[in-house]
């Protein structure tokens, strides 16, 4: 596969490291609020930690540790597809996935610079490894920072075969070659929507 080459001008890019500044600090005091609804909630209906963290490679293939409000009952094992765990999942948590709760964490990622609001999802090390020798391509995703959302989010959604991760990937190569206000105006939206109806990709 040829190079990606990465679009969008360099003020979207400027334009869009501010936003997720912007927004990750406006949403500061909803993930307090959110965070210590939570605290007091999980003896009963989520017994366990509060936060879930887990090793994701970002942008240059660097690792980082990414925070997510825990909706999965807690278990060691290797790296498995979201779906093949979704019998681990209590059923509050199933609302706080619903509603994308769980990914607010998140926001602190961003404002570190590790992430950013909107690009593709980053992966666990052990699928990255197996993706790059396997699908050509796989590791443009990294040219980017990785989001909270992105374009296979909204389009596609989770997987749990090769297939799916391949449709997901060339999405992925797609936002990153067509990066710009449009683009990401788009995958906003989309976003907005999931978040507020529940319904949707993602």
């Amino acid at each position: 596969m040829s190079i990606v080459r990465v679009g969008g001008s360099q003020l979207f890019w400027r334009i869009k490291r501010l936003s997720d500044l912007g927004i990750s600090i406006l949403l500061l005091p909803v993930l307090g609020i959110v965070g210590l609804a939570l605290w007091l909630l999980n003896p009963w209906v989520n017994p366990g930690p509060l936060l879930y963290r887990q090793r994701r490679v970002g942008r240059h293939h660097r690792l980082f540790v990414m925070v997510k409000f825990r909706t999965m009952r807690p278990d060691k094992g290797q790296a498995k597809f979201a779906d093949a765990e979704s019998h681990r999942i209590t059923r509050f948590a199933a609302v706080l996935r619903r509603f994308r709760i769980d990914e607010l964490p998140q926001i602190i990622n961003v404002l570190r610079g590790e992430m950013s609001l909107i690009g593709p999802r980053p992966e666990q090390p052990e699928f990255v490894r197996q993706y790059c020798k396997s699908l050509p391509g796989y590791h443009h995703r990294h040219i980017i920072r990785p989001g909270l959302s992105g374009l296979s989010q909204v389009v596609q959604g989770y997987t749990s075969d090769d297939q799916g991760t391949r449709t997901k990937l060339a999405l992925d190569l797609r936002y990153i070659a067509k990066s710009g206000f449009r683009m990401e105006a788009y995958v906003f939206w989309r976003t907005l929507v999931t978040v507020l109806t529940g319904y949707g990709a993602m």
